[in-house]
């Protein structure tokens, strides 16, 4: 498992499609090569002190060793935002939850900038 670790890597993956869960929100993009896919993990102070930030870390860390390497596409980024439901939730749920929202991620995969052109002042009228 490659890891991403420039801040442009996962400022680029979340304007792509995601996935939310209740644990997590995985978000994906695709890259231009057809290298192994790279997985980055964020949890942000909302969620609680260092030590649990660190805590749902490892835990999402672990729950991408134990999902099937086919669910994770070669070329594509992936990035997993922690929520603090990941501290209680049971594992084997934090594995389906995963298996799910990288399932989903496959079955609608987004135009590239579809999150930059969705403003409501960028629609044009149909007249």
């Amino acid at each position: 498992m490659d890891r991403l670790r420039q801040r442009a890597d996962f400022l680029a993956a979340a304007k792509g499609p995601r996935a939310p869960s209740v644990a997590f929100v995985v978000q994906s993009r695709t890259r231009d090569d057809e290298g192994s896919p790279r997985i980055g993990f964020t949890v942000s102070r909302k969620v609680g002190s260092a030590t649990e930030r660190n805590r749902v870390r490892r835990r999402l860390r672990e729950a991408v060793k134990h999902v099937d390497g086919t669910l994770l596409r070669r070329g594509r980024d992936y990035v997993l935002v922690g929520r603090r439901a990941a501290l209680s939730r049971d594992f084997q749920a934090l594995l389906d939850d995963l298996r799910a929202a990288l399932r989903r991620l496959e079955r609608r995969p987004a135009p590239e900038n579809s999150r930059e052109n969705s403003s409501p002042n960028s629609r044009q009228d149909s007249r």
